[in-house]
């Protein structure tokens, strides 16, 4: 075999294998002995593109509301769902789903009505209808942590994602 046959055949193989390895599936790890609606972990194969999607926040659900007011953006599931239909739409126009991401960070503000704790009960009704359902089965690595505020006071959820491009 020649020297040109055998560098022809070596890049073949190269690119055969990066083909595979671009191929491979994303991994979701689930919580051993648990269904909560989060990855334990999720692994991403060699190749794939990661997007990572800025912080989205609520939109405003009652316009007769004082502005800036929780009144004005809604109650913790309500900005849930405002906040995952906005990113979902974000997603959308990269050619994206919620079913691409794999990672989630979630900020929660302490309601007013609830105690001065963040309503997590609230959030995971929401986040329940996008992720872990029949539909969009997989499910993200994700953090829930409570801060002190966010740049509006009526805003009681910010969440940011990363996403996989299939």
């Amino acid at each position: 075999m020649s020297a040109k046959t055998s560098l022809a055949l070596a890049l073949a193989a190269g690119l055969f294998a990066a083909g595979a390895a671009s191929a491979q599936e994303v991994i979701r790890h689930r919580t051993p002995g648990s269904n909560f609606p989060i990855a334990a972990a999720v692994e991403v194969p060699a190749g794939r593109t990661t997007v990572y999607v800025s912080g989205m926040v609520p939109q405003v659900t009652n316009e007769q509301a004082p502005r800036n007011s929780v009144a004005a953006f809604g109650d913790t599931k309500a900005q849930t769902v405002s906040v995952l239909q906005a990113i979902e739409k974000a997603l959308q126009r990269m050619n994206l789903q919620m079913k691409d991401v794999v990672k989630m960070q979630v900020f929660l503000v302490a309601d007013p009505n609830k105690e001065n704790r963040m309503d997590f009960a609230g959030f995971m009704e929401g986040y329940t209808q996008f992720f872990g359902t029949a539909q969009q089965p997989n499910l993200p690595s994700r953090s829930v942590m409570q801060v002190a505020g966010l740049v509006n006071p009526g805003w009681l959820v910010e969440i940011e994602v990363t996403a996989v491009r299939p």
